[in-house]
């Protein structure tokens, strides 16, 4: 048996729920939707400054809404930055989603060998 390491570039994401001021913390896959409330979330890509740089870690994201019987609709397309929340910031009467970090996700797995 063998052990091997993946690993995959994610976004590291809050959400607040202004309805219920509940925040929720999650990571998302490049290029793989997640759901936050009625929010289809996608982050494109994800970019983390080098230590030894100012922080700053950036995403371009996109955002649809799904609401039952209606057509999705994209909300957001651009770059989140996590210094700068409100710089560029989904308008959204209901939910708020920021940049937290770019992080490195790895997935032991074992295979036989």
């Amino acid at each position: 048996m063998t052990a091997s390491t993946q690993e995959r570039t994610v976004a590291v994401l809050q959400g607040l729920d202004k309805v219920t001021a509940r925040i929720s913390e999650f990571n998302a896959e490049l290029g793989v939707p997640v759901t936050f409330g009625t929010l289809e979330i996608t982050v494109q890509a994800c970019h983390k400054k080098p230590p030894e740089e100012p922080p700053e870690s950036t995403a371009f994201i996109e955002i649809r809404e799904k609401q039952r019987g209606e057509p999705v609709k994209l909300l957001f397309s651009g770059w989140m930055f996590a210094s700068t929340p409100g710089l560029s910031a989904l308008e959204h009467p209901v939910y708020d989603v920021w940049v937290l970090d770019c992080a490195i996700w790895q997935e032991n797995s074992e295979s036989n060998g």
